[in-house]
């Protein structure tokens, strides 16, 4: 069936090496971006050079070398596992929610009648924002996690579950030094405030590990290992952060949050099935 082929600088392809060629491409940039300025970029860099180098020593046959980098490629596979295990879990995860075998998806929806048109979020980020800047005037510390592909109800049920209508008032309250939920973290996710007090992953990235506290800690780690976005407001600074896949950018300005959450999930999406 694929037994047709064309010659590219004396080798021959056929259709399904190109295929396996694209695919292994994509592959490769998906897993690029995942990676890109983690800690784990570098370190995958610095596998991929020993394997190199293990070949090089392959071939010009030196066994010394040979025999050491060996015993190393042989427990590969168990050593990524290891290293990589927040950037698979998020890998999986994200798998997870998009496909149609996850939660609340059927396959039957796979068909076009199915589908439809619809926002992904219905989410008064200005008032979210106002919220947060009220607090950071105050001295008040939070930290309020945005989920794109999933409610994280494992998060959630390490809280207080609200399912509440979101306001500047409720959020306020929430935070407020008094409140005995003012310690943990808040989920905003469909519109909806989902949990309070919730308990977050905290970051163990030696590179940020003695810079920040723990509300950023738990804000990196979060979105180190979901796609979740985090905004964080500091209690000694009295700053607002934005944290998105494990990088903090601070110093922003209350339009330019809202702009970005505005684009991550204001923006019009075919929805498979209900």
């Amino acid at each position: 069936m694929y037994s047709e082929y064309f010659e590219f600088a004396g080798q021959p392809f056929t259709l399904i090496n190109i295929i396996d060629i694209l695919l292994v491409l994509l592959l490769s940039y998906q897993l690029f971006k995942l990676l890109k300025g983690s800690l784990a970029f570098n370190i995958l860099i610095g596998i991929i050079t020993i394997y190199m180098f293990w070949i090089l020593v392959r071939y010009f046959e030196m066994p010394l070398m040979e025999r050491i980098l060996g015993e190393f490629t042989k427990v590969g596979i168990i050593a990524v596992l290891i290293v990589f295990q927040q950037e698979i879990r998020k890998f999986l995860l994200i798998i997870g929610n998009t496909s149609l075998l996850g939660e609340n998806k059927r396959w039957w929806n796979i068909f076009p009648w199915k589908w439809k048109i619809r926002e992904a979020f219905n989410t008064p980020f200005d008032e979210i924002v106002e919220a947060c800047r009220e607090l950071a005037d105050q001295k008040s510390g939070a930290i309020i996690v945005f989920p794109i592909t999933s409610e994280m109800k494992f998060i959630g049920a390490s809280g207080e579950i609200l399912d509440a209508n979101i306001t500047k008032r409720l959020l306020l309250t929430i935070f407020n030094k008094s409140s005995p939920l003012h310690d943990g973290a808040v989920i905003i996710a469909n519109g909806k405030i989902k949990a309070a007090n919730c308990v977050l992953p905290v970051s163990e990235n030696p590179l940020v590990i003695n810079k920040y506290g723990l509300r950023h800690l738990s804000a990196i780690g979060i979105t180190e290992q979901t796609d979740a976005v985090c905004l964080v407001v500091s209690e000694e600074k009295g700053a607002l952060s934005f944290v998105k896949e494990g990088k903090i950018e601070e110093g922003l300005l209350a339009e330019e949050i809202i702009d970005r959450l505005n684009a991550l999930f204001s923006k019009e999406m075919v929805s498979i099935g209900e």
